[in-house]
């Protein structure tokens, strides 16, 4: 079973769009190329990857599993290509980063380490705050550079930030939930069941603003500012919840699949980036650091 780039391309392309036509019009190639390259690596890997239906696509549990190698594979080409192209010591000092709790446990780990890689040289600071403890951190010179979900709260209008990631909401819902046969899934459907909301990082008066827009309130069942505990909650059948493809993962810690779904309602994406004060010049490593990531992310 042998892969090519261009196929593990397509497929995360497609995984993240939800649909073939919205992937090949961002790989820049005909659907119809696309399509048998799909096809194609559904036939190598003996198991269908998609399942179809009116909207779009949805990966199959084989396709989840292809998609977390594929990501691997995808990044670590990049870094190999990147790794030719910048010199690997360039930078060295120390650079001060703080990061809020999302990022600590979903981006920071990967990204340290490829950083390091890249730039041995290059010493680390790093401090985890919640969002107004890290604005302050920010305003008062204690850090850098910050990592941070810039889209949960509103920032200082003289503060500068560049968006790296958008992250889609979606449903998850324990395999076999009978919200995962629905044509289309509404807030005013997901009202219906037992909520499971997640409070960290500022994520609760986002929830409550979509919710609010739409007249509606979810049923909260639990709170917990514990995402594996949401998570497990959610592969045993004892609710519902939406949270941003960032965070997702297919199984939960007791090896309980999570499945998602798509929600017609415009929910707003969970957006990841840089912030810092203008007003204080970026330091070089803190610059190059921003480039790296941004490649990164573009790959």
């Amino acid at each position: 079973m042998l892969f090519t780039l261009r196929q593990l391309e397509f497929f995360v392309a497609v995984a993240d769009a939800g649909q073939i036509s919205k992937a090949a019009l961002f790989c820049n190639v005909s659907q119809s190329s696309m399509t048998v390259a799909l096809q194609n690596l559904e036939e190598q890997c003996g198991r269908s990857l998609f399942t179809r239906h009116a909207k779009g696509i949805r990966l199959t549990e084989t396709g989840e599993r292809l998609l977390r190698h594929a990501r691997k594979v995808l990044n670590t080409v990049q870094l190999a290509t990147d790794d030719m192209l910048i010199p690997s010591n360039d930078l060295s000092g120390t650079l001060r980063i703080g990061v809020t709790e999302t990022l600590s446990a979903y981006m920071l780990p990967a990204l340290l380490s490829s950083i390091t890689a890249r730039f041995p040289s290059l010493q680390f600071s790093l401090v985890e705050y919640p969002s107004p403890r890290l604005c302050q951190a920010i305003r008062a010179g204690m850090v850098d550079l910050a990592l941070m979900l810039v889209s949960n709260i509103m920032l200082p209008e003289d503060f500068a930030t560049e968006i790296f990631i958008r992250s889609t909401r979606r449903l998850w819902t324990c395999a076999g939930h009978p919200l995962q046969d629905a044509p289309t899934i509404t807030l005013e459907s997901i009202a219906k069941e037992d909520f499971l909301l997640l409070d960290m990082d500022d994520h609760i008066p986002t929830v409550n603003h979509y919710w609010a827009e739409q007249n509606l309130q979810p049923r909260i069942k639990f709170k917990s500012t514990s995402i594996e505990a949401i998570r497990g909650m959610v592969a045993q059948g004892h609710g519902v919840t939406i949270l941003s493809d960032f965070v997702y993962r297919p199984w939960s810690l007791e090896g309980n699949r999570i499945v998602r779904r798509d929600v017609s309602n415009v929910i707003p994406s969970m957006d990841i980036g840089a912030v810092w004060l203008p007003a204080r010049p970026l330091l070089p490593s803190a610059e190059m650091l921003i480039d790296f990531i941004r490649k990164q992310k573009n790959a």
